[in-house]
């Protein structure tokens, strides 16, 4: 795997140094050559795999394009998510944007104001929102906002004016900080309406 010139006979260690082999445990050699093999194995399929999602996501936009053309349909929506099937239904294929976001320093005017309105909600019926609105707000174990909590609290229909400028603030605080496309295949077990997903990662392949 490594670019760097050895002398014959030689190994590089950790420290970058090179060792005779005579020097080395024959183990050693031999724990050396296998991962040096598995690792450039690994190196050229993830290439392969690269050149495999490229492929699936211009097949994929070309026959969007080719859909919208003909038909007047617009497959992908505005963020280009898009769920094709086979013709017999057996596969499934959805090819989705997800984007990245964070909320600027607008998000604690939002948490103050509704802050407020939890104070001053004294009825009972409203506990089971506190409950919500705390959950929402609380870090998960790498210190971030939990931002789909925090963008779920505006379903609520709730009328109060400091409410629906709290919405708005956590509106206006979104910060779109890049975005991540994927394409999921899937195929149907049997005639049942289950589609697991077709692993392409190592660890979802069963051996």
């Amino acid at each position: 795997m490594t670019t760097e010139t050895t002398l014959p006979g030689h190994r590089r260690d950790h420290l970058g140094r090179l060792v005779p082999e005579s020097h080395i445990k024959q183990i050693d050699q031999v724990r050396d050559e296998m991962v040096q093999r598995i690792a450039a194995r690994a190196a050229a399929t993830s290439q392969h795999l690269a050149l495999v999602k490229r492929d699936f996501f211009d097949e994929i936009a070309a026959f969007v394009e080719l859909s919208a053309s003909e038909y007047g349909a617009k497959l992908g929506g505005e963020k280009g998510n898009v769920t094709l099937y086979s013709y017999d239904g057996r596969y499934k294929i959805i090819r989705a944007i997800s984007e990245h976001i964070r909320f600027d320093e607008r998000l604690q005017a939002a948490k103050k104001l509704i802050d407020a309105c939890l104070n001053d909600w004294t009825s009972e019926s409203r506990s089971e929102l506190r409950t919500i609105v705390q959950d929402a707000f609380r870090v998960d174990q790498s210190e971030n906002l939990r931002v789909q909590q925090i963008l779920s609290l505006r379903r609520y229909d709730i009328a109060d004016e400091r409410w629906l400028r709290a919405m708005a603030a956590i509106s206006d605080s979104i910060q779109v900080i890049g975005s991540k496309a994927y394409v999921r295949v899937y195929e149907r077990v049997g005639t049942t309406t289950q589609y697991p997903q077709i692993p392409l990662d190592m660890a979802g392949v069963p051996l």
